[in-house]
């Protein structure tokens, strides 16, 4: 079903995701990946992977079994820079949330060294977020990252000039599960004082951002940053029984995005006229004229 099916998903309300979705920070992320593989035996992590075979995807299976193998990523996938820390621990442990829990937090102590680099993820996303919050629509951010890192970031980017356009920001440690869960965007809406509905909308990269928009009951778009084709959004959103989330929406940068959001609200704005329906454009003075003169009819000499 397309978005503009989705009922009452007017937005308003836009959360973002943070890392590959407003701001590029891939080389400390891999940085701090590449120390955290290594460590997967000495944390009794390694054989708490999930098993190659029961991966989402083939490629998904070749990812584990090669990390299981050499505790590293394979060269191709740093190269491709399209796959983030987090999806790199839901593809190895699965529903294992206390192993995740250990290795978040080991990426935490290596990213310590690593962060500080950051930069938007396309330009424009600063002109973007101050439209839609002269629309009207309140903004927030959310990160699995800490907030210390956050806090230096969200400063750091553009000169420090986003930071005032978020009406909230929600972080890894504020909640008591990282998504895919849904808790940081249910703590958002709750720190707006919005409801859990489809007009809030849930912008990010990853399949664990549908997951955790799915799971919290709002709209789900995914941002194809990455630019991956249709054939691959398809296989990572296969719509089955064992992996149901799919995204409302998919965008393929922040102009999309942006003539997306027009369209909802320029389509709730437009008047009703009679005989018309929302969206119609009113009738100038001329064309009502005509339409008066139609319905007399004729008009006849005496």
């Amino acid at each position: 079903m397309s978005i503009l099916n989705v009922p009452n998903a007017q937005p308003r309300v836009i959360l973002y995701d943070w890392h590959a979705t407003l701001v590029d920070t891939l080389d400390a992320m891999y940085h701090a990946v590449d120390d955290v593989l290594p460590k997967l035996v000495e944390f009794g992590l390694i054989e708490r992977t999930v098993r190659p075979e029961d991966s989402k995807t083939i490629e998904d299976g070749r990812l584990v079994r090669y990390v299981r193998d050499n505790a590293r990523l394979h060269p191709k996938v740093k190269a491709d820079r399209r796959i983030s820390r987090t999806d790199i621990f839901e593809l190895l442990f699965g529903p294992d949330e206390d192993a995740k829990r250990i290795a978040h937090k080991v990426f935490d102590d290596a990213y310590r060294n690593y962060f500080g680099e950051v930069r938007p993820f396309e330009d424009g996303i600063r002109e973007m977020l101050v439209e839609f919050r002269g629309l009207g629509v309140k903004l927030g951010v959310l990160s699995n990252r800490k907030r210390e890192f956050m806090e230096h970031e969200i400063r750091a980017v553009d000169g420090g000039r986003w930071l005032e356009q978020f009406d909230t920001m929600v972080c890894g440690d504020d909640v008591p599960k990282r998504k895919p869960a849904p808790d940081q965007i249910l703590k958002a809406l709750d720190n707006l004082g919005a409801p859990r509905d489809h007009g809030c909308w849930y912008v990010g990269d990853s399949t664990t951002d549908v997951i955790a928009a799915n799971d919290a009951g709002v709209t789900a778009v995914f941002y194809n940053g990455a630019k991956w084709n249709q054939g691959w959004i398809d296989r990572i959103f296969p719509n089955t029984i064992r992996h149901p989330h799919k995204p409302d929406a998919v965008v393929n940068d922040f102009k999309e995005l942006t003539r997306l959001v027009r369209l909802f609200l320029d389509r709730s704005q437009a008047p009703r006229v009679p005989g018309g329906f929302a969206g119609t454009k009113p009738a100038g003075r001329r064309e009502r004229r005509a339409a008066r003169r139609k319905r007399r009819g004729p008009e006849t000499g005496s």
